[in-house]
């Protein structure tokens, strides 16, 4: 195949104006492989059907806010609406994600748009949508793991069933970490229908910035030691930790950044151990200001209970930032170089991270030390096997295809 490969991107997890920052990291790697070129892509990203737009409802209305449409850095994206009730039919949510992603496929082929390959991220309910929609427009598909999918969801009968009934369909499985690869083969998967492609950090967006210059543009006016938390304040990345690590150090900041629902929590909670005046939030930030807060710190924490390929790791490297963070998920294949940090051994809890952040600002790496480790996980060799995962699957599909029109039907 001489010409570009036609791409669709299924997930629902996929950034938009109304969400800047849910699902990033699956468009980054999708932006990073359409410049490498050889690919077109389009995305079908599903959101959950809400009837009100405003500031009152949260999050609801938040999603509601996303447009039907739009352009991002040339790629286009559709966001169809399909009915998702909360805490409420679980185990039909991909039939209906299905449903409404099927009719904007069809939209998409009756306007004249090709695909080659069916592209899609998280194993339910997404990755079982996009099995079928592929079976009903007869295309091959690859489906990617991305962490809870497989650590949680395809922990439940229902779903695991029909997970596994998606990749036996499919042309293979992608995880970001070999350790996502051994929780599918123990969930019955076959080896050799699993490919690790992790995901790496693009230095152009992620380098150091001076550490004083750094804190005075973010406000953070102390000399005293900083440490940062980026990601969602939700329970399963476990900020309460980080927090009660910090007031066991005396004179250390934390700076939250990230929305949730725990944030509240955070606050009663750093009253309650006066520490409110070393504690710090911001709301989500775009990449350019993600980068002066890493170089304001002087390491980042990640107390999460699972992670798959937790990218923030390798973002604060690549700003000459060490991390600390339990050994969970993606987390021992990336911190397996003490430049770019320390991994908390025994007690999975606030003493254990403690520990852990009093050795490394003990004795911290040098900068260059941490970004000379970072460029280690560049994206170039992970987007060439990623492009020749899908070349394979279209090129079989096809072959697949000649053989059945050239044999003679049946009597």
């Amino acid at each position: 195949m001489s010409r570009d490969l036609r791409l669709l991107t299924f997930t629902s997890l996929f950034p938009s104006v109304a969400r800047p920052r849910h699902g990033i990291f699956i468009e980054s790697r999708l932006q990073r492989l359409v410049q490498r070129g050889g690919i077109c892509a389009h995305v079908i990203a599903p959101v959950p059907w809400f009837p009100f737009t405003g500031d009152g409802w949260g999050e609801y209305g938040r999603i509601a806010r996303t447009p039907q449409r739009e352009l991002r850095s040339g790629i286009h994206v559709q966001y169809p609406r399909y009915v998702s009730l909360p805490y409420v039919g679980f185990s039909a949510k991909a039939g209906l994600m299905a449903r409404a992603g099927l009719r904007a496929v069809q939209s998409l082929l009756r306007e004249g748009e090709a695909i080659d390959v069916v592209d899609a991220h998280y194993l339910y309910p997404d990755g079982v949508a996009a099995a079928e929609i592929a079976r009903r427009i007869g295309r091959p598909f690859v489906l990617s793991a991305r962490g809870t999918d497989v650590n949680l969801i395809a922990q439940m009968p229902g779903p695991l069933k029909q997970i596994r009934q998606a990749i036996e369909a499919s042309s293979g499985v992608i995880t970001v970490s070999a350790a996502l690869k051994n929780s599918l083969v123990g969930l019955g998967v076959a080896e050799d229908r699993i490919t690790v492609l992790r995901n790496g950090v693009d230095p152009s967006l992620f380098s150091p910035e001076d550490r004083m210059s750094a804190r005075r543009q973010l406000g953070l006016l102390t000399d005293e030691k900083i440490i940062v938390s980026v990601g969602n304040l939700v329970p399963e990345k476990r900020p309460e930790l980080a927090l009660e690590a910090v007031a066991r150090i005396e004179g250390l900041h934390i700076v939250f950044i990230g929305r949730g629902r725990e944030r509240p929590h955070l606050e009663g909670m750093a009253r309650n151990l006066s520490v409110e005046h070393r504690v710090r939030f911001f709301d989500e930030m775009p990449q350019a200001e993600l980068r002066l807060a890493y170089s304001a710190a002087d390491a980042l924490i990640l107390a999460s209970e699972r992670e798959g390929w937790p990218n923030v790791l390798l973002e604060a490297a690549a700003c000459g930032t060490p991390s600390v963070a339990f050994p969970v998920g993606g987390v021992p294949e990336i911190l397996n170089d003490l430049a770019l940090g320390i991994m908390v051994r025994g007690a999975h809890d606030a003493e254990g991270l403690a520990d852990a952040l009093r050795q490394l600002l003990a004795d911290p790496p040098s900068r260059d030390a941490v970004c000379a480790a970072a460029a280690k996980f560049g994206w170039a060799p992970v987007l060439d096997a990623q492009l020749g995962l899908y070349r394979r699957a279209a090129e079989s599909a096809a072959e697949l295809s000649a053989r059945q029109n050239l044999e003679p039907a049946e009597a």
